[in-house]
């Protein structure tokens, strides 16, 4: 095997196992544990408003974009949606632990993102859709960097600031 049958193999590896650990995230939402409703009421907990909503919101962006990080399609808007996800989840979730996945801090959400944005400026690779349509060469490098980037924090962050409303503390 050469070097480059190697990157590219690495590149569906690291595709495959993201995306569909995003995917059992949704499908964790939908179909296990408290399920929508649970995820909801938690929602809602912190401060992302109404929580039914964000619930399945969140949940369908985690099983889209899993799914297509994993296929290497329209890898950008995937990288985005796990962007997006991301930075909602540090600033409600892990912000005020700290760093450290230990203390239920915000590393482990950051280090999804990076890895997406990696992913959305070098492009899906070889095994991928994005390749196998020809489209690939159009949506990486830096167009690929600044498409998953903006649209991820932006969409994020219209969340955030129209939805978000944490109970005040007394």
């Amino acid at each position: 095997m050469n070097d480059i049958d190697a990157v590219n193999i690495a590149m569906l590896i690291m595709r495959l196992g993201f995306g569909l650990m995003m995917m059992a995230h949704g499908y964790n939402h939908f179909f296990r544990g408290g399920r929508i409703a649970g995820t909801g009421r938690w929602f809602d907990s912190l401060g992302m408003k109404p929580g039914r909503i964000h619930a399945i919101v969140a949940s369908v962006t985690e099983l889209g974009a899993g799914a297509l990080f994993a296929l290497g399609l329209l890898t950008p808007f995937a990288a985005a949606g796990f962007i997006g996800l991301m930075t909602v989840a540090i600033w409600t979730v892990h912000r005020k632990n700290g760093f450290f996945i230990i203390k239920e801090g915000w590393e482990y959400v950051f280090l999804v993102a990076v890895v997406a944005l990696f992913v959305a400026t070098s492009g899906p690779a070889k095994y991928s859709l994005d390749r196998a349509l020809d489209i690939d060469d159009n949506l990486a490098g830096t167009f690929g960097f600044w498409l998953a980037l903006l649209l991820g924090l932006g969409a994020s962050h219209a969340m955030l600031l129209v939805f978000y409303r944490p109970t005040k503390k007394q």
